[in-house]
């Protein structure tokens, strides 16, 4: 799932969420996780509570051994704030010109645990800063030969990043992974957000 949300006052969420399975069971817990973000994200006064009420959801409701992870990004128009939260999935990357690193890990995901609890954490981008959040079907891409695109080829190409747009940067990644598998059918999603803080706004 890769959606984003018009929160009004110049705000706008972000989420990349990933579902534990394939095939219909999947697509259901995915809807379901969609829906409740949507319904909740405005009405929420932090985003632990988002994803804390989020989770009770889908423990109550969701499917056994089904569990989604979660990063949910809150932004707003002309600052360099990002809010954000990381339920089970591999950490954000901030990007700029000194280098990039990855984001504090996260917390439980999403479905697994009745009454788990989520830390909200605040990233202050620079201008010419970015995050990359991506699912691990990009890392764990396979070529012809059974071979991962892996993490160390992600982390060649981060260092460029930063000179280039948001799209490009996108782009940029999901070409380097297509090139990798080649005529390989993907067996997994290919997700991607990238948010970069232009001159006085993000």
């Amino acid at each position: 799932l890769v959606d984003c949300l018009d929160l009004g006052g110049g705000r706008v969420g972000f989420a990349l969420a990933d579902v534990a399975g394939k095939a219909l069971p999947a697509a259901l817990l995915m809807a379901k996780v969609q829906a409740t973000l949507r319904a909740l994200a405005t009405d929420v006064p932090t985003l632990a509570d988002l994803a804390a009420r989020t989770n009770a959801i889908l423990c109550r409701d969701g499917l056994p051994n089904r569990f989604a992870t979660l990063v949910y990004l809150d932004v707003r128009d002309d600052e360099g704030t990002v809010r954000l939260v990381n339920a089970g999935h591999q950490p954000p990357v901030r990007i700029g010109g000194a280098g990039f690193h990855d984001l504090p890990r996260g917390d439980m995901a999403l479905g697994m645990m009745p009454g788990a609890t989520f830390v909200e954490r605040t990233e202050e981008l620079a201008p010419g800063e970015m995050l990359l959040v991506y699912s691990d079907g990009v890392t764990e891409a396979m070529n012809a030969a059974g071979e991962f695109y892996d993490d160390n080829r992600l982390r060649l190409l981060l260092p460029g990043l930063h000179t280039l747009t948001a799209r490009d940067a996108g782009q940029l990644v999901l070409a380097s992974v297509d090139a990798f598998i080649g005529e390989t059918r993907p067996y997994d999603d290919l997700s991607l957000v990238v948010l970069k803080r232009t001159a006085g706004a993000a």
